[in-house]
C-alpha cells in the first residue's frame, strides 16, 4: 500500500518545526553564503536532513530539490520542494517570522503545499483543489478592492544592489502612492499572509522556486491570483512573483510596469 502523500508531509513538516524551535534564541553556527547576510545556520541543515530522511523512508524513489543540498534524483514525476528554513537572518537574530515551507509537485502540477512557523504556532496548507487552511481552519484572501487602502508586503534579494533592475524604485513607486508596506524577511510567510488576508498584495524579485512553491499553492487555494511581472501564468521557477487577493492585482501590475519602464 503506496503512503499518504499529506501524512508524509506533515511529519516532515512537524518534525522539521520542532527542530526549528527547539535552538531558537538558542546557540547553533552561522555561515555566510553568497551574496550580503546571506546566511546558513547549522540548524538549516539539520531541518532539511530530517525532512529528507522522512521523505526518502516513505518514498525513496521521488525528486527532491532543497535550498541547502540542491537537487537530488531527477527522474521521478513526482518533485519535493524544500526551504528547511525560510527567514533564516530572522532565524539567526531571534526574530520569530521564520518556517518551513515544503511542496509537493507531480509533473507540471503542484498537489501540497505546508508552511509552518512553530514559534508563532502557524500552519498553513493547501491541496490542489481542495482549499487552504491555518491550523486546520478555512482561510480566504482579503476582499479588499479599493488598491489605495491596500497593506502590502515585499522583500529584497540579497544581491540586489547588483541587478540591472533596481527593485528599490518600484519599493519607492508603491511608498510613493502612500500605501503601508512592510518587509517580514520570509517569502513563504508573506504569501501565506496574503492568502489568509493579513495583506492585500505581495511582490519580490529573484526568488527560487523553495521560497515560492508552497505559498504559491495556497494563495491560489485561498482564492488568490499569482502571476509575473507580465501578468502571464506563474511557474515557481520564476524570478518574478505577484501575488495578490486578485482585486488588486491589475493595480500593481501596472505601477510595477510603469515603473520599470520609466528605469530603463
Amino acid at each position: 500500500m503506496m503512503p499518504d502523500l499529506k501524512k508524509v508531509l506533515y511529519e516532515a513538516t512537524l518534525e522539521a518545526g520542532k527542530i526549528i524551535q527547539s535552538y531558537f534564541e538558542g546557540e547553533f553556527k552561522v555561515e555566510s553564503k553568497d551574496g550580503i547576510n546571506n546566511l546558513v545556520t547549522e540548524v538549516d541543515k539539520l531541518s532539511e536532513t530530517r525532512i529528507i530522511e522522512v521523505i526518502k523512508k516513505y518514498f525513496p524513489s521521488h525528486g527532491i530539490i532543497s535550498e541547502e543540498v540542491g537537487e537530488l534524483k531527477k527522474d521521478s514525476p513526482y518533485l519535493w520542494i524544500i526551504d528547511p528554513i525560510d527567514g533564516t537572518v530572522n532565524f539567526a537574530h531571534s526574530i520569530p517570522i521564520c518556517c518551513v515551507s515544503i511542496a509537493v509537485k507531480y509533473h507540471d502540477d503542484l498537489l501540497f503545499g505546508a508552511v509552518y512557523n512553530p514559534m508563532m504556532n502557524e500552519l498553513f496548507f493547501a491541496e490542489k483543489g481542495k482549499g487552504a487552511t491555518l491550523n486546520d481552519k478555512p482561510i480566504a484572501v482579503s476582499k479588499k478592492t479599493d488598491f489605495q487602502k491596500a497593506c502590502l508586503v515585499t522583500g529584497f534579494p540579497y544581491k540586489w544592489a547588483y541587478d540591472a533592475q533596481h527593485p528599490i524604485k518600484v519599493f519607492e513607486q508603491f511608498v510613493l502612492e502612500g500605501l503601508p508596506v512592510r518587509r517580514l524577511g520570509s517569502a513563504a510567510i508573506d504569501l501565506c499572509w496574503v492568502a489568509c488576508g493579513r495583506f492585500d498584495g505581495f511582490w519580490e524579485y529573484n526568488l527560487s522556486s523553495w521560497d515560492i512553491a508552497a505559498g504559491y499553492l495556497i494563495v491560489q487555494e485561498a482564492g488568490g491570483r499569482i502571476t509575473n511581472f507580465i501578468g502571464k501564468p506563474y511557474s515557481v521557477f520564476d524570478k518574478e512573483t505577484l501575488a495578490t487577493n486578485g482585486h488588486i492585482h491589475e493595480e500593481m501590475l501596472q505601477l510595477i510596469q510603469k515603473t520599470e519602464t520609466k528605469n530603463k
